[in-house]
């Protein structure tokens, strides 16, 4: 019997600990937004939304230029949500690299659309 309530104890230990770490926003399947990885990716796309947004103001964007990097910044959010998907809500060094290198091709093009 004392087994038995031994390891009961430990089995509802661990649930507990679990649920404590994904209420603190760690752990397998939470979504982690203080992870730095994930604040540099989202400071970069915000700084890039405001670009088009000052480039429409300006009239330096066309509304099919905009469409066009509206649809590209949506594609590399959807690459964020399904990488972080993957990796229980956190984003690996490796997704960051790729994540940064298809923000500094958007990056590039709004460049190049609000310079033509």
């Amino acid at each position: 019997m004392n087994f038995k309530k031994a390891l009961f104890a430990l089995t509802l230990g661990g649930l507990l600990a679990g649920s404590a770490m994904a209420q603190n926003g760690a752990g397998p399947g939470v979504y982690d937004p203080g992870h730095p990885r994930v604040n540099q990716l989202n400071q970069r796309e915000q700084n890039q939304q405001n670009r088009i947004a000052n480039g429409i103001r300006n009239g330096q964007l066309t509304p099919r230029q905009t469409a066009n990097l509206e649809q590209k910044e949506n594609r590399l959010v959807q690459n964020q949500q399904r990488d972080m998907a993957k990796d229980g809500g956190h984003l690996t060094a490796r997704n960051q690299a790729q994540l940064n290198r298809e923000a500094n091709h958007v990056s590039r093009d709004i460049y190049r659309d609000k310079h033509n």
